[in-house]
């Protein structure tokens, strides 16, 4: 009886396919082993070229984490100054605290009365402390002298105001285009300035030099020589400042304000046709004024803060009265020359005869 066979046959080629994978997979493992102790107990990095700093987004088109952009780190307290005083006074509160505050990491506020005072002629940005506000805070009162010192520069506390009559240039001066630029005039105030100037005319020709001359009278003609052993500007030193620039530059015209018109046109020699009485000579509303003094080229003052400022934005030349008080003047304790006018300006010496007559 012959038996039953049964054969098995197996697709050659499903057999070479098993092969294949086969040995794919056990060459892949091999590989895997080989490369897996470079990488322990580390990431793996990308090229050099593609490394992205924590510090930067990946993308400037990309916002940051919720779509929120990396703010700037906020300063931490509130600094202050006193405003007292008239226009020239505040201006130099304004710039020193302007300066005090960035040199020490702190974010000012002026007071409301401030605020009122510059403006209206000036582009200020330093927020307003209102007065609900600052009578809340309990206050570091520290006193500045009227010049720059290193220990301002490290001035404790969080909550300070300054105090004062600081107006030197020696702690601003080294932000002299961030403070031109916060006392920088309203463009209507800058064009009805500049219209008065433009319609100046000297023997018929327009000018192309234009000097402002400020004359600070009014309580100082008393309080220099009562108070300060000092003077005031007369009739002699303007003579002399006003020929300066008849020296230095041709066919100059000069713009005289002052807060006493009347002594000025009594003294200030007019007869050559090349001096105009301008100013308004009201000091509860010196704007127009000032304006006039600052779009002007050059600059003659006599004392204040008001005519330092004047010259201070205008730029150009300065003549200003030098060597007002005799040298035992209680003034000299609280008022440094050097610190008030830059080293470039001209100063003229005043008389001091008429102290010495008594």
């Amino acid at each position: 009886m012959a038996s039953a066979q049964v054969s098995f046959s197996f697709p050659m080629g499903h057999f070479i396919l098993f092969v294949f994978i086969a040995s794919t997979i056990f060459h892949l493992q091999q590989r895997l082993s080989q490369m897996e102790p470079r990488w322990s107990g580390q990431n793996p990095k990308l090229p050099p070229a593609l490394t992205l700093s924590p510090q930067v987004s990946p993308s400037p088109q990309v916002p940051l984490s919720g779509g929120k952009r990396p703010m700037a780190p906020q300063l931490e307290g509130m600094w202050t100054i006193n405003a007292i005083g008239r226009l020239g006074n505040q201006m130099g509160q304004y710039a020193t605290l302007y300066a005090l505050a960035k040199a020490n990491g702190r974010p000012a506020y002026i007071p409301a009365h401030m605020h009122n005072t510059l403006a209206p002629l000036f582009r200020i940005s330093l927020p307003v402390l209102h007065g609900a506000t600052a009578g809340s805070i309990a206050w570091h009162n520290y006193h500045l002298d009227d010049w720059m010192q290193e220990r301002y520069r490290h001035i404790e506390g969080r909550y300070v105001r300054l105090t004062g009559y600081p107006c030197s240039w020696t702690f601003y001066h080294h932000l002299r285009p961030e403070i031109l630029r916060e006392f920088s005039l309203h463009e209507h105030v800058r064009r009805e300035a500049q219209a008065f100037l433009g319609a100046l005319r000297v023997r018929g020709t327009r000018p192309r030099t234009f000097v402002g001359v400020h004359v600070r009278r009014g309580d100082y003609v008393h309080v220099m020589p009562r108070v300060w052993k000092g003077v005031v500007a007369d009739r002699g030193y303007l003579e002399q400042a006003l020929d300066w620039f008849r020296a230095h530059y041709p066919a100059p015209v000069f713009v005289v304000t002052s807060n006493g018109m009347a002594w000025c046109r009594q003294n200030i020699n007019a007869s050559r046709g090349d001096v105009v009485f301008a100013g308004t000579g009201v000091e509860a509303s010196p704007g127009k004024d000032f304006a006039l003094l600052t779009q002007c080229n050059h600059t003659v003052m006599t004392i204040g803060t008001f005519g330092i400022w004047a010259a201070y934005l205008a730029g150009g030349d300065t003549v200003y009265l030098a060597n007002y008080t005799l040298p035992d003047s209680p003034f000299l304790k609280v008022f440094k020359p050097e610190a008030a006018f830059l080293p470039e300006w001209v100063g003229i010496a005043a008389d001091l005869s008429p102290l010495l007559k008594h």
